[in-house]
């Protein structure tokens, strides 16, 4: 690339120092120590598309969208390749946390990705169709993975009930980062990615409840997570769906279905007594009737969900202990 006639260069030895030395803080968490010795280096190679990528990937950090996509926008305009720069993704991160819908559209499009149909009323781009995808909810805190849909390459859509724990809630949108960390797969032998969780981008009006079920087998737990999904909303078998794992189990590729039945997951770190399959599980029976379950639900409905579902086999079924916990 050539910037005012001249040959493109290595950057100086100064600018190496100070960009090594911001990251090594961005580590530490400092990030405004970390932003003055960057602002230091796109001072010292204003022409080098890094220095403003950097500075655009500090500000991701410390969410000033602003910020990032002005930093952004100054490193796309440095670039010397046409698509599949990494500069793009930050814009389109940045663009749609702002709801900058016309610059998040031609993000995506100049990183290669196909935006299909005219823009709506609201430019938001839509139907790219990405598919389903675990995100990583409170990766610093208590992380939680949980189920979701993908909107478009910046936003998930979350699908399962996440635990009270991580604040969130199912039919949350979260903003997400482009590089995942960890995959899922499934026993048909698909592989889907772990994206983390960035921020909130727009919260649900469903609150989450924990109720204690009597079910007699399998197929009456499946019959209220169905009558759940009918009605709209969603109820999850806690008892089984949960698993506690390490972090170096979790962002590697770990079977999403596995812990049920005779072949018990290795990596559960679940103990007898504790959410996970494996604390579920007792000596020569596979199937433990008392079951914690999550309901999202409003509160003028979720009563009469778990009524009907009684009554529907009222030899079989029965709760207790119904608790509104996020």
């Amino acid at each position: 690339m050539r910037i005012f006639g001249k040959g493109r260069h290595r950057p100086s030895a100064s600018w190496r120092q100070a960009t090594d030395r911001a990251f090594t803080l961005i580590g530490d968490g400092r990030y405004e120590d970390a932003g003055a010795l960057l602002t230091r280096a796109a001072d010292l190679e204003p022409w080098l598309s890094e220095s403003w990528f950097n500075l655009a990937l500090l500000h991701k950090f410390r969410h000033d969208w602003e910020q990032a996509r002005a930093a952004g926008l100054r490193a796309v305009a440095l670039l010397d390749r046409d698509t599949g720069a990494p500069d793009w993704w930050n814009v389109g991160i940045a663009a749609t946390a702002l709801q900058d819908w016309p610059l998040a559209r031609r993000a995506w499009q100049a990183y290669g990705l196909k935006v299909p149909g005219p823009a709506t009323d609201s430019g938001e781009p839509l139907g790219m169709d990405l598919g389903s995808a675990a995100v990583r909810l409170s990766p610093e805190g208590e992380a939680e993975v949980v189920w979701g849909r993908r909107l478009d390459p910046a936003r998930i859509e979350v699908l399962s009930i996440p635990l009270p724990s991580s604040g969130r809630r199912w039919g949350e949108v979260v903003l997400h980062d482009g590089v995942p960390h960890g995959e899922r797969s499934t026993a048909a032998g698909h592989t889907y990615p772990v994206f983390d969780e960035i921020e909130l981008w727009a919260p649900s009006p469903v609150p989450t409840w924990v109720v204690l079920l009597e079910a007699a087998s399998e197929s009456d737990r499946d019959a209220l997570e169905q009558l759940a999904s009918d009605a709209g909303f969603a109820a999850e078998d806690w008892s089984s769906s949960v698993r506690l794992l390490c972090r170096m189990c979790s962002e590697s590729r770990m079977p999403s279905d596995e812990g049920e039945g005779e072949h018990l997951d290795p990596h559960d770190h679940s103990e007898p007594g504790h959410p996970g399959p494996l604390g579920h599980v007792t000596d020569g029976q596979l199937w433990v009737p008392e079951r914690e379950c999550g309901l999202a639900a409003p509160a003028s409905l979720v009563r009469g969900l778990l009524d009907g579902w009684v009554a529907d086999s009222p030899d079989s079924r029965d709760w207790r202990d119904l608790e509104e916990v996020c």
